[in-house]
């Protein structure tokens, strides 16, 4: 297989449909520094041999159309075409921003939403809502399991002798299975879809839905499935979220129950505000170290973001996506985006608003291997023991939290190429070249933010480089490097 990025043709195109086109094409290429993110091995795993772009124009193939190998293939260009013309459908009703981030939450599509749009939902901590994973499972799963078994409890011989849990339980089982396909059947999507496949085929054979045991099964079926998935950010920051939120209302269990018994309207939404609360801030916490390894960013007012968007998603946004996947092959499915369109926005405004604030987002250093070992072992301490000594896990979770800024940063970058070259200044990194996704990289790893310029003629402002007609001298902390 190949992946290669042209520009929009002239002409509508559609899954299955065969094109010639000239294109660049070049091997998967390598991280761009030390354990940074290394796309050759994830593309080993996507079977990508090539990746490149197309040059010049893109014609399609007469009689090219339909026909795939196997079954399977036949399958995926059918589903294929139906996301496509999902997302069609979702933009003609909702044009803007606002309609592609619906698309990106009904059929896993993202590339219309605007670039900035993206940029605030990462900063303000609401990336996650963008990618299809355990939360919009949980959110369908769970709108059908409500709505099938308040249907079925208003028909009072159903309530009364038949097992309506159970098969309120189905029903939202295939409902998620209709959903992971639908919206691309990402590797992200399998592992969540596993998650909450697991719990409701806990609530058919009437046992405990969420326990550590159900987590362990579903990581076993994800790793048994596809193995390399555990060096992913996916599969470490949605496990470690579980994992700790399981552990969090074990501990609180009696507490939250007396909390729930109270019958006051007032005290029920408190009750609700205060979960939503404790769930973001454990779910966070719990990702945050992961965040940082992975993205080297630490973004500030998560929590506040999440603690406004997650019930606006929630209780308004994905059951209006249900609605619309339920009356879209009726046609009606405008009533439903409508509707859907305002809480999106109210989203989007959310994440524009806190991404805006000074400080939402802190950059950090590359952290070592050790140090996420670290709070690996440290969280799984924490959160597996029921005794008091469960707690000193936190001591190794707090080393390991720390150890981006115990070692020694690279002074010097050179992309594989010898077209970028990056050099650790006192308060950003200084760069000359054109490789912008190895640029980027080098600042993230490097903790900064800022880009400075190299440069040409004379010293930089801080004194580290030298330049004049013959070359550059680099000088920091001891070391004098000719460039």
């Amino acid at each position: 297989r190949v992946r290669i990025s042209m520009p929009p043709p002239p002409f509508m195109l559609a899954p299955g449909e065969r094109i010639s086109a000239r294109a660049s094409l070049m091997p998967p290429p390598p991280p761009s520094a030390p354990g940074a993110y290394d796309f050759a091995r994830a593309a080993w795993f996507k079977e990508l041999g090539a990746v490149g772009y197309a040059r010049g124009d893109v014609r399609k193939i007469d009689g090219g159309a339909g026909d795939a190998g196997g079954w399977m293939d036949r399958y995926r260009i059918w589903i294929a075409g139906a996301r496509q013309q999902m997302t069609r459908r979702i933009l003609d009703a909702l044009p803007g921003a606002s309609g592609a981030v619906a698309a990106a939450l009904m059929t896993g599509e993202r590339a219309a939403i605007p670039q900035e749009v993206e940029d605030a939902f990462r900063d303000s901590g609401l990336s996650h809502l963008l990618s299809i994973s355990g939360l919009h499972l949980a959110l369908v799963a769970g709108v059908l399991f409500a709505a099938v078994r308040g249907g079925l409890a208003a028909v009072e011989p159903l309530a009364l002798r038949q097992p309506i849990k159970k098969w309120a339980a189905v029903a939202a089982l295939f409902g998620a299975f209709a959903y992971l396909q639908l919206s691309g059947a990402a590797v992200a999507t399998q592992r969540s879809f596993v998650m909450a496949a697991f719990v409701l085929v806990a609530l058919l054979v009437d046992r405990q839905a969420l326990s550590m045991r159900t987590v362990a099964w579903a990581a076993l079926a994800v790793l048994a499935l596809a193995p390399e998935s555990l060096l992913d950010a996916g599969f470490q920051m949605s496990f470690a979220a579980v994992v700790a939120l399981i552990a969090a209302f074990e501990v609180m269990e009696t507490r939250l129950a007396d909390w729930r018994g109270k019958a006051s309207l007032w005290n029920r939404a408190g009750v609700y505000v205060g979960l939503t609360a404790l769930t973001t801030l454990v779910a966070g916490l719990a990702t945050a170290p992961f965040a940082a390894y992975h993205f080297n960013r630490f973004v500030d007012f998560a929590l506040v973001a999440n603690l406004v968007a997650v019930p606006l998603t929630s209780l308004w946004v994905m059951p209006w996506a249900v609605a619309a996947f339920v009356l879209m092959p009726f046609g009606l499915d405008g009533l439903a985006l409508a509707p859907m369109g305002m809480g999106v926005d109210g989203v989007i405004w959310v994440a524009e608003t806190v991404a805006a604030w000074p400080g939402a987002v802190m950059a950090v250093p590359a952290m070592p291997a050790w140090g996420l070992i670290l709070i690996v072992a440290g969280g799984l301490w924490l959160c597996l023991w029921r005794q008091y000594w469960r707690r000193l896990g936190a001591v190794a979770m707090a080393l390991g939290a720390v150890s981006p800024w115990l070692g020694s940063p690279p002074h010097l970058f050179v992309d594989r190429n010898g077209q970028a070259l990056g050099a650790r200044g006192e308060s950003g990194l200084y760069v000359r070249g054109s490789d912008d996704l190895a640029v980027e990289s080098w600042l993230r790893r490097s903790g900064f933010s800022e880009r400075l310029p190299w440069p040409r003629l004379g010293a930089s402002r801080d004194g580290r480089l030298r330049c004049d007609n013959a070359g550059c001298i680099y000088r920091a902390e001891g070391l004098v490097v000719a460039l």
